[in-house]
């Protein structure tokens, strides 16, 4: 089986979804903002090297009981659905959607688009917490050939050169790194002096 592997976030989406989202709940449902502290916090925590970028995403989503989700994620994407880049629907390939986003978000617009295969950091739809590892470097490696042992992959998109190497790795026809929407090609071994 051929495949091209997409990244979601400033790749397919202008945007880190996440992040955005949590914005989103914070001016729809503002009693959100008792999560504040405890999310900032842990990224001063992060950030001081205290504690993983695994761990610190454990408290960006904790506000997840607080809001009727399926509601929230809908609503979400009704806004920004149409911000998707426009060159991702010419595809000529089978695609996977690699992605550190949260399943729960990223599930419904995969739904929309068709996006026909998803892999991304699982949550818990209840508490919001990361179960298992949040996939991304080499994670996402290690779920695409879980899911895909024999799959060839030929095109790989990503914006993020430093978290996507493992991935461009796999390309056997071309990379792309996304800048500012456009799709700029690269070749790995120079890029990465291999």
């Amino acid at each position: 089986m051929e495949m091209d592997i997409y990244d979601f976030d400033e790749t397919l989406f202008p945007f880190d979804s996440g992040s955005l989202f949590a914005f989103y709940c914070l001016l729809h449902y503002p009693w959100t903002i008792v999560c504040l502290p405890i999310i900032a916090v842990g990224f001063l925590l992060m950030r001081l090297r205290l504690i993983s970028f695994t761990n610190f995403k454990k408290t960006c989503f904790m506000f997840v009981p607080l809001i009727p989700l399926d509601k929230a994620v809908k609503g979400f994407w009704n806004r920004h659905e149409k911000q998707v880049h426009k060159w991702f629907f010419e595809r000529k390939r089978e695609c996977v959607v690699i992605s550190a986003s949260p399943d729960f978000l990223l599930e419904e617009i995969a739904k929309r688009l068709p996006i026909e295969n998803l892999i991304c950091t699982r949550h818990s739809r209840k508490t919001g917490i990361i179960i298992g590892e949040n996939c991304r470097d080499e994670e996402k490696v290690r779920r695409f050939r879980e899911i895909f042992p024999d799959a060839r992959v030929i095109d790989v998109y990503s914006d993020s050169i430093k978290h996507d190497r493992a991935i461009f790795s796999l390309a056997e026809g071309q990379c792309y790194q996304v800048v500012n929407g456009e799709l700029v090609p690269f070749d790995f071994k120079e890029k990465y002096g291999e």
